[in-house]
């Protein structure tokens, strides 16, 4: 997709955001934990590269992406930090990931054997067992698969037996009856295992912040490194996490509209009495949905009403009085004071804010700040 340099709409990355949130994080680990940068989804929303720089700098120890093609993304930025892919990659891949020194996600006997036919006898995959403990994804799912697999990668020495994990489906949840309901699973899987390999995790951010004992040696750090609370706002973090994306565009138009005139598609908004409208670059092709209609946008720290139904490329706020052409408007962020966050865009949405950080396209130019 084109990115669109020549408007003036932009996201606008905090990267020292970025790095307190990491710094802070890896900080509260114990001696010997190590902590992977989740960049999936350009780094949910953020840039791949870029945050993988600043994690980098943070004290990251490694990557996780969720697809083989973002694993080669960082190898081909100069990353050389272990990854590991968490999704299932076809297993035809198996030697472009072993020549890439990238890490590979085991769900299945079947995985292995394909794999070991892809193989050249020069390289070796390492790779890490995922077991379904309740999330009903990826997964071995009973303990005597467990042990098959491990007999399996001891007879070949095209593998590397790297890591094990599993992963909670209610670990930012008040309630933990569930994550405990896992945690006992989990403990029934390792108390078979022969012998640990290097890498046992279990956390993602939610774990790791709030049941920080369950640690291992390991943890998966995502969506709290971008300053978002995995809870949503259930749970309080156990240290200020520092939101790091703002959305800002200008005002490219601005008229006078007459009541009883319409705006936009389907002419589901008219005016009762004469406003003043703009116009902004930016619609739902940049991801800023078209269920946004009826919510709001700051403007000099004044909320403003968005109206009309949101385009592909353009969208409509009603003023409280004129405003000159060029007027910055913030989307997501703070002016003056008054704040937008991504969860106020989720609620509003009857979703989280991760759907909406990893849903604003490549359209969008980014910027990185700090």
């Amino acid at each position: 997709m084109t990115i669109g340099i020549h408007r003036p709409t932009r996201l606008v990355i905090d990267q020292a955001a970025i790095y307190h949130n990491i710094a802070t994080e890896k900080s509260r680990l114990k001696p010997g934990v190590a902590l992977f940068q989740v960049v999936k989804a350009n780094g949910y929303g953020h840039g791949i590269t870029q945050v993988a720089r600043i994690a980098e700098q943070a004290g990251a120890n490694g990557f996780c992406v969720a697809i083989l093609d973002e694993a080669l993304t960082l190898r081909e930025a100069g990353f050389n930090q272990p990854i590991l892919v968490l999704g299932i990659t076809d297993p035809q891949y198996a030697d472009l990931m072993a020549s890439n020194h990238i890490s590979a996600t085991v769900g299945s006997i079947g995985w292995l054997e394909a794999a070991d036919g892809y193989l050249n006898k020069g390289h070796q995959l390492s790779v890490h067992i995922a077991l379904d403990t309740g999330m009903g994804r990826i997964g071995f799912q009973a303990p005597e698969e467990l042990n098959k697999a491990v007999q399996y990668l001891d007879q070949k020495r095209g593998f590397n037996f790297e890591g094990i994990f599993t992963h909670f489906a209610q670990a930012d949840s008040a309630d933990t009856t569930y994550f405990q309901l896992q945690l006992k699973r989990w403990k029934a899987f390792m108390a078979v295992l022969p012998a640990r390999p290097k890498y046992v995790h279990v956390s993602n951010s939610a774990t790791s912040l709030w049941h920080d004992a369950c640690n291992d040696n390991m943890i998966r750090y995502g969506v709290a490194a971008y300053g978002l609370n995995p809870s949503g706002g259930e749970l309080a973090t156990p240290f200020p996490l520092k939101p790091a994306m703002s959305l800002k565009t200008q005002m490219m138009f601005v008229k006078k509209l007459p009541r009883g005139d319409s705006v936009s598609y389907g002419s589901t908004y008219t005016a009762g009495e004469d406003q003043w409208v703009a116009t902004l670059s930016i619609g739902y092709a940049d991801g800023y949905e078209r269920r946004l209609q009826g919510f709001h946008v700051l403007v000099n720290g004044e909320f403003c009403e968005i109206i009309g139904r949101i385009c592909m490329d353009q969208m409509m706020i009603r003023l409280p009085h004129q405003y000159p052409v060029g007027t910055v408007v913030t989307l997501v962020g703070e002016d003056h004071g008054k704040t937008i966050s991504l969860q106020d865009i989720a609620d509003y949405c009857d979703t989280i804010h991760y759907e909406i950080a990893c849903g604003f396209t490549q359209r969008l130019k980014r910027t990185y700040a700090n």
